[in-house]
């Protein structure tokens, strides 16, 4: 009998294979990192061959440092950076361009055109989303209007569309030999493109996008058994489908309306779970898909998303050389006591929620000849933090809903310093799971339910434990001042790219 579940995880800057055990625990991991591809400012791109190529060598790695074959796991799920866009010949499996990133903004005229109309939050009614860069249908669009041949070949019925978890799964089930072309609800649901009401694509939005509907793949639920994969993984089922914000939902098991999490990772991404029902945002926070189990209805969530955080850390590395690795900066930030009144406001492809201001751009505003790069590394810190606090204030007022705890995952979870002064921010608990891969857990506790190889949501509740938990410490007319001179340095950065640039 098959003892245990995979999960691909492939996110922003690499792609992961994870193998849990029935208690949800590691059993086996392998990861590689893929080329992050800047043609130009404000334009991000991934080669999706080197996505999939990169895919099997962990998946191949994983199962042979736990001395694994394909059959010992009875199912795979699937977990992905979402938004991030791509097309590909039907008959050939070739890409007509890179991957558009999630972070990629040079959609952004086309925003500009369609809010004349109605302003941003035109489509909001529809697709719980408001027009941004950020989502899938307008960088369809580009493609479409911009990669000669596209939209001829896209009208002929030629061309796929996809987020990465489509282009993964289409390839892992044989690709031009009968691959599957699908995608989850909760991915679709990043298109702008799916109707929060049919869960189906909405024939308003296709037309109004100018998209064929026939490059689009079909929708179906988080937990299912769709196909199975070819050689040389051949005969696993694939079971399970979440964008990776939603698999972290579910892995940190938020499955009661009114429990949220926050996953920090390249961006940071907050969301609270709503039940059966949408919840129409006035905060500027997203509507999205948290999952729908096969046969169950959908689960709702809001959700604000922020571009920048673990990022900020890896410019600092990169880009400015402060550090030679990521987790030096928490050892550069302990070096001072403070920010020493230095505010860094990362909107280096603009502010998502809750400003959603695409034409926002990065500074560092406090500068004095005093500051040392300890207090540079700080703010950094500081920003994800105060980034996260907007966020769930926004949902506080959304959902009517006060949140007692915040549920934390993702890499900068490892960074004692911005754990305390979250909690500090938020004057409510952060806590840590014992399992902090949550991602790839959610994505394989969709596969393995479907599957049967967990019973129930309860099963799933039973593998959740704390790790730590951080208490808020700081003094209450402290927290209102330092975050009021967040807000100050957050509305200098708005609106600096103008149409001249």
């Amino acid at each position: 009998m098959s003892r245990y579940v995979g999960a691909i995880d492939q996110g922003t800057t690499s792609s992961r294979f994870i193998v849990f055990d029935r208690k949800g625990h590691v059993v086996s991991v392998a990861q590689e990192e893929h080329e992050q591809i800047f043609p130009r400012p404000g334009q991000v791109e991934h080669d999706p061959k080197e996505i999939w190529k990169k895919t099997r060598k962990v998946m191949k790695k994983a199962l042979e440092k736990a001395d694994l074959k394909p059959k010992d796991l009875v199912a795979i799920g699937i977990t992905n950076q979402r938004e991030t866009t791509l097309i590909w010949d039907r008959t050939t499996g070739e890409p007509l361009h890179n991957a558009l990133v999630w972070q990629d903004t040079r959609n952004d005229r086309l925003v500009a055109e369609y809010a004349k109309d109605g302003g941003t939050n035109r489509f909001r009614d529809v697709t719980g989303l408001p027009l941004a860069s950020y989502f899938s249908g307008l960088k369809l669009r580009w493609l479409l209007d911009n990669v000669k041949g596209a939209r001829k070949k896209a009208d002929a019925g030629e061309v796929l569309f996809g987020n990465i978890d489509t282009w993964l799964v289409w390839n892992l089930t044989g690709g031009v030999d009968g691959g599957l072309h699908i995608t989850d609800v909760t991915n679709a649901s990043r298109t702008q493109l799916m109707s929060l009401e049919t869960l189906d694509w909405d024939e308003g939005m296709l037309k109004a996008f100018e998209i064929p509907r026939a490059m689009l793949p079909k929708i179906v639920s988080s937990s299912e058994v769709y196909g199975e994969t070819k050689a040389p993984f051949e005969g696993v089922p694939i079971a399970g489908i979440l964008g990776d914000q939603q698999a972290a939902l579910f892995g940190q098991t938020c499955f009661t309306p009114g429990e949220a999490k926050n996953t920090y990772g390249t961006g940071c991404f907050a969301l609270m779970n709503t039940g059966e029902k949408p919840v129409a945002s006035k905060a500027g926070l997203v509507t999205t898909l948290a999952y729908r189990l096969d046969g169950g209805k959908p689960v709702y969530a809001l959700e604000g998303s922020i571009a920048v955080t673990g990022s900020l850390v890896q410019w600092l590395r990169d880009n400015l050389g402060m550090i030679k690795e990521s987790a030096e900066v928490e050892t550069l930030a302990g070096t001072v006591e403070d920010n020493g009144g230095v505010y860094f406001v990362p909107a280096f492809s603009g502010l998502y929620a809750p400003h959603w201001n695409d034409a926002a751009r990065g500074l560092i505003i406090g500068l004095t000849r005093y500051i040392n790069k300890g207090h540079i590394a700080r703010s950094v810190l500081e920003a994800t933090a105060f980034q996260t606090k907007e966020v769930l204030e926004a949902m506080e007022k959304d959902s009517g809903i006060a949140v007692k705890e915040l549920r934390s995952d993702g890499g900068m979870v490892a960074n004692d310093t911005l754990m305390q002064f979250q909690a500090d921010i938020l004057d409510v608990p952060v806590v840590r799971p014992k399992v902090a891969e949550t991602t790839a857990l959610g994505a394989a506790y969709a596969a393995g339910l479907a599957t049967g190889y967990w019973r129930d949501l309860d099963d799933l509740k039973q593998n959740w434990s704390v790790d730590h938990r951080w208490e808020p410490k700081m003094d209450a007319a402290q927290r209102k001042k330092i975050y009021a001179a967040w807000g100050r340095a957050v509305k200098r950065s708005f609106d600096w790219k103008t149409d001249a640039d």
